[in-house]
């Protein structure tokens, strides 16, 4: 695989694109911003480059020399008022960073986008695939919206400048490393501890784990055709928020909530974390209220084509949910 970047590297998927690039042998450079948490890349062989995509200046030298970028970083935050920093990043800062790679001659780019770029599927019995678009006019929250944007912009530049790049779009992935955590590694903690006192009776997700997904980064680099978009998910991962919460509370030997909420009560709910609590907190919000709108759908997936064209692996589910458990009580060990 010769030299690869990987920006977004000390991130859940991040670092396991990087650990799965090192092992098949890629020498490994990794852009991440001073000052960030940079544990999950402790003690790994790396070469470091410091910038932000926000930092233009900073991307041109981080490529200098690199065969195949994997484009990991992007600002997660569902919270409304974080619209303005998610377009910097996610639209402007890929912008920036897709041209630089033009200009760097890469041999391919990897693009993680997201399934909030395909959004949920058009009916219950159906499963939504790599064929369907999310509008940004009716994405929930600013992550999403920007999200749909940067993979447009991506394909964009595929057609008008002859851009290397592959999307891949990972479902909901779940696994070690998980240290902020995310929205679903939150779910499967609490679950597993027994702190969870309710929970959204419509929702539901693809859970898939995460070292899958970083497989299938590397393998979209060496397989994936240019111009084309991958789910990266699991094949029997599609499973209600339910289901989700009883496997980890049953791994964590906990018990399970009993209380099913409507998503209207969880939506006012939210709108007060967002725009009262966590502003008087200071802190970020716990509900938000792209959360509760996602939560109101069921995003169940269909990865199909990354099985096939990709060897997508597929570990088995009980495996996945006990990693990520044991890894929140390591964590909190």
């Amino acid at each position: 695989m010769n030299r690869v970047l990987v920006t977004g590297a000390n991130g859940f998927i991040g670092s396991h694109v990087v650990r799965a690039a090192l092992d098949v042998g890629a020498e490994v450079r990794v852009l991440v911003r001073r000052g960030s948490d940079q544990r999950n890349l402790d003690g790994l062989p790396i070469e470091w480059a410091y910038g932000d995509l926000t930092e233009p200046q900073t991307l041109q030298p981080a490529l200098d020399g690199i065969d195949i970028l994997f484009n990991v970083a992007a600002r997660y935050d569902l919270s409304r008022r974080a619209r303005a920093d998610a377009y910097r990043t996610n639209v402007d800062g890929t912008r920036a960073l897709m041209l630089a790679a033009l200009r760097a001659q890469v041999d391919r780019v990897v693009h993680t986008s997201s399934v909030a770029a395909i959004g949920p599927p058009r009916a219950p019995d159906l499963l939504a695939d790599e064929t369907q678009w999310a509008s940004p006019d009716h994405a929930p929250g600013p992550y999403e919206e920007t999200k749909i944007l940067s993979e447009r912009l991506l394909h964009e530049l595929v057609r008008s400048e002859a851009l290397p790049a592959v999307c891949v779009l990972p479902t909901a992935p779940i696994g070690p490393l998980d240290l902020k955590p995310t929205p679903t590694g939150r779910l499967i903690r609490d679950a597993a501890s027994g702190s969870m006192p309710a929970y959204v009776r419509s929702a539901g997700l693809n859970v898939v784990h995460v070292e899958d997904v970083a497989i299938g980064h590397i393998n979209a680099a060496r397989d994936g055709r240019i111009g084309e978009r991958y789910i990266l998910g699991h094949q029997d991962g599609n499973l209600t928020l339910q289901q989700i919460i009883e496997r980890a509370a049953a791994i964590g030997q906990a018990v399970s909530p009993r209380i099913a909420i409507p998503a209207s009560v969880a939506y006012l709910a939210a709108v007060v974390d967002e725009y009262l609590l966590s502003l008087l907190a200071r802190q970020q919000p716990r509900a938000t209220i792209a959360g509760v709108r996602l939560a109101r759908q069921r995003q169940f997936f269909n990865p199909r084509k990354a099985i096939t064209e990709l060897a997508l692996p597929q570990t088995d589910l009980d495996q996945t949910f006990n990693d990520a458990v044991r890894w929140f009580r390591t964590l909190s060990a």
